[in-house]
């Protein structure tokens, strides 16, 4: 198990008022290198728990290393509960709608009040403030209208979502990166501060050249397929068994790569001698190299390319690349024991830190499973506990 007291983050206290998707992201940064997360869930109701079933591969790696309550934000007595609780902490995390925070009193203003050091750190769907401001916002409608989905897909076969919560995970790592800067100003100034994005902001930032493309140039981009706007060769070819991803987009590789598919004619053919030339004639390209990787398999090319430094790689099922050697290699499949549902694997924080060994501290805890220990800390006793899970204030 990974020393607590050599984390990063350790030290530093999280309320986590998140739900969904977005915001978990965000705060699982926070716990994966070592800070106290104290997840903060409202009651469930007839209807089920708002964040769906705990027991869940979902749930599950999004949670892990927290600890877990509930309260009802809603009621005065819980409202009392979680400022009792913000007096100690550094950072609160959250995604509600725009609005609702206001409405239930838990906003920035409100809990700096109690404590000016606090980071108060926000995910909406479309911004705080604006004509979209207070609408309710998931991860496929942002990517629709960021723009996203008009340059994902093959032209003439429709928009295509992107396969992953693209809108929602830049959120919450974009969020992450916001909360620790504002916690290096603290240290300067001694002062928390509201930091916060969208959905549909991290969707524009995502753009990246082709939203500078629209800016700067005024070309509006479409739907490439495998293509890349300007990089030719690059994309997907078949091989005499699974198709491969490669990629030749320099001079100097264009060249070591006509001699690898021992093509080396095609460096002086006219047209195919210039990068326009090549991105001109990229449909003829792409069918000549066609022509030649689909006679041999996928392990042959990816040898031949790699050993002529041309980046390839096979296209992997997502069980297929948990079992790629690298993958293994890179230990992106960590272990924990859950107390209730047995061994797990989850998959690990991306980030590597020198002489700092990550491991899952904590499995996932259960929605209400430490609300007695965090309230016990601020020093109720067991009757005033039972008085307010009797009352549905806490569960």
């Amino acid at each position: 198990m990974t020393d607590q007291a050599h984390l990063p983050l350790t030290g530093l206290r999280v309320l986590d008022l998140t739900v969904a998707r977005a915001g978990p992201t965000c705060v699982r940064h926070l716990a994966d290198w070592g800070a106290e997360v104290i997840r903060i869930a409202p009651p469930a109701t007839e209807g089920g728990d708002i964040a769906g079933d705990h027991d869940g591969f979902d749930y599950q790696n999004l949670h892990r290393n927290k600890r877990a309550m509930q309260i009802d934000l809603k009621s005065e007595q819980g409202k009392a509960l979680f400022f009792e609780l913000a007096k100690t902490a550094d950072v609160v995390i959250e995604n509600m709608r725009a609005a609702v925070k206001f409405r239930l009193g838990v906003d920035y203003a409100s809990v700096s009040a109690v404590n000016p050091r606090i980071v108060y750190g926000s995910i909406s769907g479309f911004g705080q403030d604006g004509p979209y401001g207070h609408r309710a916002g998931v991860d496929q409608i942002a990517q629709g209208m960021g723009g996203l989905m008009s340059i994902t897909g093959v032209p003439g076969h429709g928009f295509v979502r992107v396969g992953i919560p693209v809108a929602d995970l830049t959120a919450g790592n974009l969020l992450a990166l916001a909360v620790m800067m504002a916690l290096f100003d603290r240290v300067k100034t001694g002062r928390g501060r509201w930091v916060h994005t969208s959905l549909l902001e991290v969707m524009v930032f995502m753009l990246d050249f082709q939203a500078s493309r629209w800016l700067l140039a005024g070309q509006v981009a479409g739907q490439a397929g495998n293509d890349h706007p300007t990089a030719i060769p690059t994309g997907v070819y078949p091989t005499a068994d699974k198709p491969i991803a490669l990629a030749a987009p320099s001079p100097r590789m264009w060249d070591r790569f006509c001699d690898a598919l021992g093509q080396p004619e095609w460096k002086r053919r006219a047209g195919w001698d210039t990068r326009d030339g090549r991105s001109d004639d990229r449909a003829a390209i792409n069918a000549a190299i066609a022509e030649i990787t689909r006679t041999k398999p996928s392990l042959h090319w990816i040898e031949v390319l790699d050993g002529a430094g041309i980046p390839c790689g096979p296209i992997n099922t997502i069980d297929q690349t948990f079992a790629d050697p690298q993958v293994q290699h890179l230990e992106m499949a960590k272990p924990v024991a859950h107390p209730r549902l047995g061994d797990q694997k989850l998959v690990r924080s991306a980030i590597n830190m020198h002489d700092v060994a990550w491991a899952i501290r904590k499995p996932t805890p259960d929605a209400s499973q430490h609300t007695d220990e965090v309230l016990a800390e601020l020093g109720l006793d067991a009757e005033a506990i039972a008085k307010l899970r009797a009352a549905r204030v806490i569960q």
